[in-house]
């Protein structure tokens, strides 16, 4: 399918719930590949094994018991599902784009109901591929966790401690790397999704100290399509997205010099994950959201 026939933003909020949006993301998604995705890690065969009580049945190799008359058990490199952290900023600047005071772009959507539509859908991949999902939402500090599972119900916990998330409080970035470098013990996929406006070059290193320890790290910088743009005109009062700072200007006449400063900090932000070897997708919230989960879907069968 085009990716221009892909759900739209205002498309997708005017679904029912959050888990009709997430399935119509998610097909709209795969409609667009060749073949199925899967996040998990490569289990490769090792050696054999002959059976013993407390083994797993399923691993038995049938056609070496055919051949020798005793039962095997195949052992394999890795044989734990992917564990998936998806990090969730739900600082006060995650709430631009709500309502009619935005500027031209995103269709009245936010950058954190955009955020919880690719959560959600990333959760039903990999739910849906028997793979372990859980949700860290933050801003000053943990404002919900939902430990990583695979059972079945899990996505309704996900998907409603999703929908009550609310835009309050600043960012607080190195402080929830921290707290997922400890919750995630073993090898895990860490998805941030976060607008980065607490200094995304200061969280670059920290991101690495995760790849470092062998997670697989991606990150989806949010933007709203009016901050990639400065579409205003006139003057206009700008407010602080977390603090109480305003600023009256004509954005006529800095719509150059802040297009130019945000270019140098997408352009370090972007450099810096790259060579980390940190996944990183800028996302436009005037994308269709199954268009951006096609693109981050692609990467990693790439």
């Amino acid at each position: 399918m085009p990716a221009s026939e892909l759900l739209e933003p205002a498309a997708v909020a005017r679904l029912a719930d959050l888990k009709l949006r997430a399935r119509t993301i998610v097909e709209g998604a795969l409609s667009g590949m060749h073949r199925s995705p899967h996040h998990g890690a490569a289990i490769e065969f090792a050696e054999h094994k002959e059976y013993s009580p407390g083994d797993e049945i399923r691993h038995i190799d049938w056609k070496a018991y055919g051949k020798f008359d005793k039962y095997y058990v195949k052992r394999y490199e890795e044989e734990t599902e992917l564990r998936g952290f998806l990090v969730v900023d739900c600082s006060a600047s995650m709430g631009y784009g709500a309502g009619a005071g935005a500027g031209t772009g995103g269709a009245g959507v936010s950058k954190l109901t955009y955020a919880t539509w690719l959560a959600a859908a990333l959760a039903w991949l990999l739910l849906r591929q028997q793979d372990q999902a859980g949700l860290v939402a933050f801003s000053d500090g943990v404002r919900a966790f939902v430990p990583p599972r695979a059972r079945a119900g899990h996505l309704v916990d996900l998907l409603a401690t999703l929908e009550r998330l609310e835009p309050v409080g600043v960012t607080d970035l190195p402080r929830v790397i921290d707290y997922v470098s400890d919750a995630a013990r073993r090898r895990a996929m860490v998805v941030l999704l976060s607008d980065l406006l607490d200094g995304g070059e200061r969280v670059v290193p920290l991101l690495r100290g995760l790849r470092a320890r062998r997670h697989d790290v991606t990150v989806f910088h949010v933007l709203h399509g009016d901050e990639l743009r400065l579409p205003f005109d006139g003057p206009t009062r700008f407010e602080g997205l977390e603090g109480p700072e305003e600023l009256l200007a004509d954005p006529r006449a800095i719509r150059a010099g802040y297009l130019e400063a945000l270019g140098r900090f997408l352009t370090s932000v972007r450099t810096g994950c790259l060579e980390g070897d940190i996944a990183y997708q800028l996302v436009d919230t005037t994308r269709a959201p199954a268009e951006v989960l096609l693109e981050f879907l692609q990467g990693r069968q790439r």
